[in-house]
């Protein structure tokens, strides 16, 4: 019995290799994409429409595009795969880097404490940053579909569980670590310690290169993933399925409030909290929520449905969106903890965000795959996080207009003064959130009774004949 414990919680070498690349690729995406909306616009001049723009479609990319990178990787292999992921990963954060660096030494722009533009804004230059950033997305989508195939692949049906649990440790260890180190750079070096902080996620990219070329070697090699064809097929099925249709619609409006915590959060907290918040910090309260409740709520709802538990987490984001708001109607002279109201309930709104991500996120992907057709679970679940593609180009381009519109750039505006009376508002920001949530909410409600009512009447029909 003592044997066959031991057996079960080893792991071939391959999957330690890719478990450790793992921590460091997330460590190095976090790092950057939790500032990803203040580089493109205290860096590159790019005003808030723009800013989440890019943004938006960088993060939308990331997630639409690992089905596809798949397909190639399973022909090419996966350590082949890495190795291209991680050089095109290194070469995009290098140039996330350099290229400022090069902008400067142009004489358009100076980097410091604050920035100083002097011609960049009226450059095209600063949109060659574009073609950088696609360097990062291609090798981004091989990764995401190369490191859980490589833990599918070197684990057994007996194993899979706990080798997906560390899968998942590292990937919170990652994106949590790499998130904080953007604080010391901030306050050591202002606005250039944006440009800095790429050098660090190169660094943890080319060390997980260095990784897979000495360290990683698989007997278990690829091949047997779906060709282009097939998974462009399931693509247009799910697509013109319109139950899964509907339904990510619907999720989709959750995770458009989810977005804000690197859409909207990081500008907000840092123009009315002041240089001195930490968002890259209290961004960390949202995986250490989950991580600390998840196991509770799964427990809690086991005997609910997947539906009713996605309802539930859905009418908390409301009240998420309503605590980041309400931090703008405090004080602004006061403190709460030693921390500045705005800055305070925004902590608050997260661990609500958590705690609903908690109901959502574990039962989403089981009722998804239930919704497919029987036989195509599987390559229907690629397609499963449609609504963060979706909730990437519309949560961030919505959050660009209402920061232009409630919260502008301080720099924008002569004087303080004019500056608060622009942004008295900023706080309406979060009701449009609250209300997309709401509608979210309500529509999974009448979705689940319409869809029983389909499934009662189907039922019957088949009675009958």
């Amino acid at each position: 019995m003592g044997t066959e414990k031991k057996t079960k919680i080893k792991f071939s070498k391959a999957f330690w290799v890719a478990n450790t690349v793992e921590l460091f690729e997330r460590a190095a995406y976090y790092g950057v994409f939790i500032v990803i909306t203040l580089y493109l616009s205290r860096i590159l001049g790019f005003n808030d429409i723009q800013a989440a723009s890019i943004a938006g479609i960088f993060s939308a990319c990331l997630y639409l595009l690992p089905t596809f990178a798949g397909a190639l990787a399973d022909k090419i292999g996966f350590r082949g795969s890495m190795l291209l992921a991680f050089s095109l990963l290194t070469v995009g954060y290098l140039g996330l880097a350099i290229y400022p660096t090069w902008l400067e030494s142009a004489g358009l722009v100076v980097y410091g404490e604050t920035t100083r533009f002097t011609g960049l804004l009226e450059s095209d230059l600063r949109y060659g940053i574009i073609p950088i950033m696609v360097l990062i997305v291609c090798g981004g989508a091989f990764i995401k579909s190369v490191i859980s195939g490589t833990v599918a692949k070197e684990t057994t049906p007996e194993t899979r569980a706990k080798g997906f649990s560390i899968f998942y440790a590292m990937v919170n260890i990652g994106a949590f670590s790499g998130k904080t180190i953007v604080k010391p750079l901030r306050e050591a070096l202002g606005n250039e310690g944006f440009i800095t902080l790429n050098y660090f996620s190169a660094s943890m990219t080319f060390l997980a290169l260095l990784a897979v070329w000495f360290f990683y070697k698989s007997t278990r090699h690829a091949g047997e993933g779906k060709t282009f064809g097939q998974i462009w097929h399931a693509f247009i099925k799910v697509c013109s399925n319109g139950r899964l249709l509907t339904l990510i619609l619907i999720i989709t409006g959750f995770w458009m409030v989810q977005h804000q915590l690197y859409a909207t959060m990081p500008k907000y907290v840092l123009r009315l909290a002041g240089e001195g918040a930490s968002p890259s910090w209290y961004a960390n309260v949202n995986p250490l929520v989950v991580v600390l409740t998840v196991g509770l709520v799964t427990q809690m709802m086991r005997k609910r449905s997947a539906l009713t538990s996605m309802t539930v987490g859905m009418f908390i984001m409301p009240i998420s969106a309503l605590c980041m708001a309400s931090g703008n109607m405090l004080d602004s002279g006061s403190t709460i903890l030693g921390m500045h109201p705005v800055a305070f309930m925004m902590v608050v709104g997260i661990v609500f965000q958590g705690l609903a991500e908690t109901f959502i996120s574990p039962r989403f992907l089981e009722y998804f795959s239930l919704q497919a057709p029987k036989g195509e679970e599987g390559l229907y679940l690629g397609f499963s996080h449609l609504h963060s593609f979706l909730s990437s180009i519309f949560g961030f381009g919505l959050s660009g207009f209402l920061l232009s519109e409630y919260c502008p750039e301080p720099a924008l505006f002569a004087s303080r003064e004019e500056w608060l009376a622009a942004s008295a508002n900023a706080h309406y920001i979060w009701y449009y959130f609250g209300a997309i949530a709401l509608v979210s909410a309500f529509a999974l409600i009448i979705y689940g009774k319409v869809t029983r009512w389909l499934d009662a009447k189907a039922a019957c029909d088949s009675i009958e004949m």
